[in-house]
């Protein structure tokens, strides 16, 4: 396994220090926190998630508080009984992205997130329990179990709700190359699974999260 002290010395030193570099740090949440996040909450994550996608963060973040009413507060059982001329109707609402594809997602999520309920007792318990060791697996499931989070955006929505997980940028991947720890193109179920042994690893070494060892990667190379 690659020593990871040397990646760290370098991050700090092009971050300015090792405060600096801990100010840029993700921060994840409890398990139990996780589970105390209620499913109108990680249902408006997913969303926001879905509708940031392409676009500018900040002009989609100033119309969430439109989102939050148009879609009766993300409350997944309310969501998923909203009919095609409920959906159809915010096409003409011009305070909310209107996006069809889009919009049809935050119903066909909210009906992922009401399976979770009763399945797992609901998405928060969902998160708590997978393990971080697993983190790509999980990736993989999100991704099946709901619409527009394949890709990067499972990754970015779990980093949005406080769940550790590291992210696959092109300078994490450049990171691992540059180090020696990982030479390829990361893509594909068996690549991933490379590149989480190998965090997996530096995690079990040094006791840091996932979301601090991509963060730390990604800050070691210009």
């Amino acid at each position: 396994m690659v020593d990871f002290q040397p990646i760290l010395e370098t991050a700090q030193s092009r971050a300015g220090g090792e405060d600096a570099l801990n100010r840029r740090l993700p921060t994840a949440i409890s398990a139990a926190a996780l589970r105390n996040l209620g499913d109108d909450r990680y249902l408006s994550q997913i969303s926001l998630r879905v509708f940031r996608a392409g676009l500018k963060h900040s002009m989609v973040d100033g119309k969430w508080p439109a989102f939050e009413e148009a879609f009766l507060g993300f409350d997944p059982r309310r969501v998923r009984a909203m009919n095609d001329e409920d959906l159809e109707a915010l096409l003409a609402d011009a305070r909310i992205i209107r996006h069809w594809g889009k919009i049809c997602s935050v119903r066909h999520n909210a009906a992922a997130l009401c399976d979770l309920a009763e399945t797992h007792g609901g998405m928060g318990a969902y998160l708590a329990d997978w393990p971080a060791a697993e983190t790509v697996s999980l990736w993989d499931d999100l991704a099946k179990r709901f619409t527009h989070l394949g890709g990067n955006s499972g990754p970015y929505f779990l980093r949005m709700v406080g769940k550790d997980t590291f992210l696959l940028t092109n300078y994490v991947v450049r990171a691992l190359a540059h180090w020696g720890a990982y030479d390829g193109k990361a893509k594909g179920k068996r690549e991933l699974a490379k590149i989480q042994d190998v965090l997996n690893g530096w995690a079990a070494a040094t006791g840091l999260p996932l979301g601090h060892l991509s963060m730390i990667l990604a800050m070691s190379v210009d």
